[in-house]
């Protein structure tokens, strides 16, 4: 078996095993137990949950499939918060409505 993949949480993991399980790639989770268990052992890339292939000869393919599957920075991402302007909260730029009154985003003048 060969590691390809160190998740943020047990979801990310399993998304992960299920993308490669869609291309024909066996692979499993493991650490996912360790999660619960933050604040008592330390957060590191040994205990965050991981992915692994079962097939040793799979690992370039999964490495690819998840090469191109990994999400890049959107332009959104670079963009500065906007004010809302019915109650004046900052809102991230990828939202598009002000997550504490619901007023959509007003485009840019």
């Amino acid at each position: 078996m060969t590691k390809v993949f160190v998740a943020q949480h047990p979801t990310e993991a399993h998304l992960v095993a299920g993308l490669l399980a869609s291309q024909g790639i066996g692979a499993e989770v493991r650490n996912e137990s360790l999660f619960n268990v933050r604040g008592e052992v330390p957060v590191t890339a040994a205990t965050l949950p991981t992915v692994w292939v079962l097939n040793d000869q799979d690992a370039d393919s999964a490495l690819e499939i998840l090469r191109d599957h990994t999400p890049t920075p959107t332009d959104a991402s670079a963009e500065p918060p906007w004010t809302c302007g019915a109650c004046g909260e900052q809102v991230e730029a990828q939202f598009e409505a002000c997550w504490n009154c619901n007023t959509p985003r007003r485009p840019e003048a």
